[in-house]
């Protein structure tokens, strides 16, 4: 679902993100070799110097782990830490994969019950049930917000601290503040725009407003979770094809972006407009894909407060990333609403200028720090912890 989420997303992601693969590739063996020399060779093939590392840290700093778990999540941990973890496996893990799977199993039946006899809408290559009404539509709404809070709560996160800006005491600089009659009901965002953290941001997003998220064309696929999606109204994308398709899925977004500003009926679009996700302190550049239809989009700005373990999907892979999840007993998520943003007629007309006001204000809002760098810069930084020397040398080349 998503996170993948905005016009460009980790290779697997999202709404499940997943471009962070931390395997390492194995290297051509020396004939002959000594067995010192031999066990030299592997350590350095596999290993980055201090030095170069730094100099990794320093230019991709949006994505550097800085948890005690170290980089890609393979740091050497005090015993402290292993015994914690050792216990957690034998012990809540369980109990945890447990419930998240009764949790994901109950959903998906709900979800089969709602839309028995019904034919899923099809226009444009996409596939959803999120038009349905009724009683249906009531049903796998809430249902959904409930067990996507439960789904948290069962991950650890236990209590969630939301806070919200009152736009009426803040300085306007956008079309909201040329004060409109109070009188008049203010317009409907057609988006929800916030940062990508971790494939979390999205069940947070669910049990908070329920919206539709852009998803790789392959989730439609997957079993339970397929289903699900199809009910979400995930807006299906083939995140690699160079063909028109991109075309395509750029003018259905839109068209949803309108329809949920204009019908409070339709659901709300969730778009990620960084295209990928950091270590959480930093905001990419925004795509513009989110502010093409010139609606106001809501801003949220989501943090994972930590002191062992980081929520954070940056350079970790994923299984490894899970495990720890369920390994640490308490999880935190901060989140910060802000009023929504109504763009200006020269935002209107320029979606790049809009993209990059909202980002300025969430970034400042969020005490988040402006990076340049994007989705190619990541591959190239996970291509360099993986020892994929001649990956990342074809990146820079591309980016030069």
């Amino acid at each position: 679902m998503e996170s993948e989420l905005k016009d460009l997303t980790p290779k697997s992601s999202e709404p499940f993100p997943s471009d962070d693969d931390g395997s390492t590739k194995g290297d051509r063996p020396l004939l002959k070799p000594d067995s010192t020399t031999a066990a030299a060779t592997a350590a350095n093939s596999n290993t980055i110097s201090q030095p170069n590392l730094e100099e990794l840290e320093k230019k991709y700093a949006a994505y550097v782990r800085n948890d005690v778990y170290g980089v890609m999540g393979r740091g050497e941990l005090p015993w402290m830490e292993k015994v914690l973890l050792g216990m957690a496996l034998v012990t809540i893990v369980p109990l945890r994969v447990m419930a998240a799977t009764t949790i994901l199993v109950a959903y998906y039946l709900v979800c089969k019950v709602c839309t028995v006899c019904l034919v899923p809408n099809r226009e444009d290559e996409q596939e959803d049930y999120a038009h349905m009404g009724g009683w249906r539509r009531e049903v796998i709404v809430q249902v959904g917000r409930f067990l996507s809070r439960a789904m948290l709560f069962v991950l650890g996160f236990y209590w969630i601290d939301e806070s919200y800006r009152n736009p009426f005491v803040d300085e306007k600089s956008n079309a909201e503040t040329e004060c409109k009659d109070q009188s008049e009901e203010p317009e409907r965002p057609g988006a929800i725009v916030s940062n990508h953290v971790s494939y979390l941001d999205i069940l947070y997003h669910m049990s908070s407003s329920f919206p539709s998220f852009v998803a790789k064309r392959s989730v439609a696929k997957l079993p339970l979770v397929g289903l699900i999606s199809k009910c979400l109204g995930c807006v299906y994308v083939q995140r690699e094809s160079k063909s028109s398709d991109f075309k395509g899925v750029s003018g259905v977004v839109n068209e949803r972006v309108q329809e949920a500003h204009q019908n409070k009926l339709a659901p709300m679009m969730m778009l990620f407009p960084e295209g990928t996700t950091t270590n959480g302190d930093f905001l990419l550049p925004f795509k513009t894909g989110a502010f093409l239809s010139k609606t106001p989009v809501l801003p949220v700005i989501l943090r994972y407060p930590y002191q062992r373990f980081s929520p954070a999907w940056d350079s970790i892979s994923g299984v490894r990333h899970v495990i720890f999840l369920l390994c640490q007993f308490v999880n935190h998520i901060e989140v910060k609403r802000l009023p929504v943003y109504y763009p200006s007629q020269q935002e209107k007309d320029d979606p790049r200028l809009y993209a990059d006001n909202v980002r300025r204000l969430m970034a400042r809002e969020g005490n988040l720090t402006l990076s340049n760098i994007g989705l190619a810069e990541k591959r190239v930084y996970h291509a360099a912890l993986n020892g994929n020397n001649s990956l990342s040398s074809d990146l820079h080349q591309k980016d030069d």
